[in-house]
Formats: C-alpha cells, sequence, structure tokens
C-alpha cells in the first residue's frame, strides 16, 4: 500500500510566503486613524532625522542621516497601516514599494513616553551564514515630548513561554521562545500545517508586558516585526508584518497580520538548592 505524504524534510516543498498569506489576517486588529493628519519627527540612537507625515491612508517620510549615519538623503511616500497597541501607543508598518522596493518599515510610536522604535526590514544578498531579510533597530526620541522611561531595549522577558497563536480560524502556530536569540515555532493548521523550525529573533521590551518580538526565517526568505502584547495573559494580542520574497524569489512580498493568543506555559524557575 502507498500514501501521499509531504517529505518535510525536503525544504524545496515549503510554500512561499505569498501562498501564506490569503486568510492570514482574519484576525487582524482594525487599523486606526489616531496619526492621520500628524507629522511626527524623532531622532533615532544614529543621530538622524526622519520624519513622517501621515494623511489618511499614505505616509510622507523623510530621512536625514546624522554625523555617524552612512545612509543616504532620501524620502519617499507609500501606503501604511497604523493599530492602537495601547493607550498612547500606535504600531505601523509600510512598504517602500516604490522607492527602495527592498524594505519595509515597522514604527512603534510611544506618545506617553516619548520614545519611538522603528525596526526596517531589509531584502540582502543570499548568503549560507546570514538570514536573507535582516532587521536594523532604531530607537528614538520623539520630538516635542519629553522622554519617559528607559528607551526600548532588548529583553529576555519572553524566554520560556510557550505561546499557540490564532492568525485566523484556519491559521494557528505554537511559539516556544528557547533563548534570548531563537525560538521554536509549530504550524498547527493553515497552509504550513505539520512544518516546524528554529529561527534567529530578536526582543525589544516597550512597556511592562508589551514586546516587539522579530524573527528572521533561514527556508523562507522572510523576516516579521510583531508587537506580542501579554499584559493580560489570559488573553494575549498581537499585531505584525512579514516581508520577504514571492516564490519566484525576485518579487518583494509584505501583508500584515493579527492573532490572539493563549498562554501555554510560563518560564520555568531557577533552581533552588537549599
Amino acid at each position: 500500500m502507498t500514501t501521499d505524504s509531504l517529505d518535510f524534510s525536503d525544504t524545496r516543498a515549503w510554500p512561499s510566503l505569498d501562498r501564506l498569506a490569503p486568510g492570514f489576517d482574519g484576525y487582524k486588529a482594525a487599523t486606526s486613524s489616531s496619526v492621520a493628519g500628524r507629522e511626527i519627527v524623532f531622532t533615532n540612537s544614529q543621530g538622524s532625522w526622519v520624519s513622517h507625515r501621515f494623511g489618511t491612508t499614505t505616509v510622507e517620510w523623510s530621512y536625514e542621516p546624522g554625523a555617524d549615519d552612512p545612509h543616504p538623503v532620501v524620502s519617499g511616500r507609500d501606503d501604511y497601516e497604523a493599530f492602537d497597541v495601547a493607550e498612547g501607543l500606535v504600531y505601523t508598518q509600510f512598504h517602500h514599494r516604490e522607492d527602495v522596493p527592498d524594505t519595509a518599515v515597522s514604527l512603534v510610536l510611544d506618545f506617553d513616553r516619548g520614545r519611538s522604535l522603528a525596526v526596517v526590514s531589509t531584502i540582502g544578498a543570499a548568503s549560507e551564514d546570514r538570514t536573507r531579510v535582516r532587521h536594523t533597530f532604531l530607537p528614538g526620541h520623539i520630538e516635542g515630548l519629553e522622554p519617559r522611561e528607559p528607551e526600548p531595549a532588548p529583553t529576555t522577558a519572553l524566554v520560556g513561554r510557550r505561546v499557540r497563536w490564532a492568525y485566523s480560524a484556519e491559521h494557528s502556530y505554537e511559539h516556544v521562545y528557547v533563548g534570548p536569540h531563537s525560538y521554536n515555532w509549530r504550524c498547527l493548521a493553515g497552509p504550513a500545517a505539520g512544518l516546524a523550525g528554529t529561527e534567529e529573533c530578536t526582543t525589544y521590551r516597550i512597556r511592562p508586558g508589551i514586546y516587539v518580538f522579530t524573527s528572521r526565517e533561514k527556508v523562507i526568505p522572510c523576516a516579521s516585526v510583531t508587537i506580542a502584547d501579554l499584559r493580560d495573559t489570559a488573553s494575549p494580542r498581537s499585531y505584525g508584518a512579514v516581508f520577504g520574497l514571492d516564490e519566484t524569489g525576485e518579487s518583494p512580498t509584505h501583508f500584515t497580520f493579527g492573532a490572539v493568543g493563549e498562554l501555554l506555559g510560563h518560564p520555568v524557575q531557577e533552581h533552588d538548592p537549599s
């Protein structure tokens, strides 16, 4: 007797990013208009000046590098989406489709604390020792606001947690945050059901219980930037975007999503020998 089955060890059979996208936004939160009509300027950790003028659906942006920033002066206009994560905390994301198509930006704006965090996703050349899509993290200070609390910074707060994330009624994954720079994922339902892997990740603390979790995949050329809101452990929520290459390996793909979570496990406490 023979059976048809997918050889999960053959990564050539894994679904591409554009095949994963349909329906993945089923539990995405409603978009917000809270930044529409506002010009928001911040200075990032490289001393660079960044301006964003938000309309209803588009953002006009400009970037002027600081003295130690090698990037050129650049500006453009993109479609954007914004999400209200908490009071005074907005998450916006956009893809530089026309001006710099190999780049997407996730921008966290904390108006209550006068802080920002830009996560820049960039598609690079194929490499055996690096993921195809890479992240740059740029904390900043929003002009006109008094900075409160420490700026967003790397954290290990997620290490040891296990969460099931449902992105729609048909898409769900289990995440185990095993270390400060790696996590395990397993697809429970959806086009990648049965697949699993260990990927590179970085986590930043934004506020108590609110984190920016980023991951970079080695098989499918893509990376994600997610805000994980774990303040209420009974009903975690996330907001995010994925950026990478389509099935041809040539065209960038960018889409947003959201998820509702179920906390399955907590960090194990250190052993007390006493």
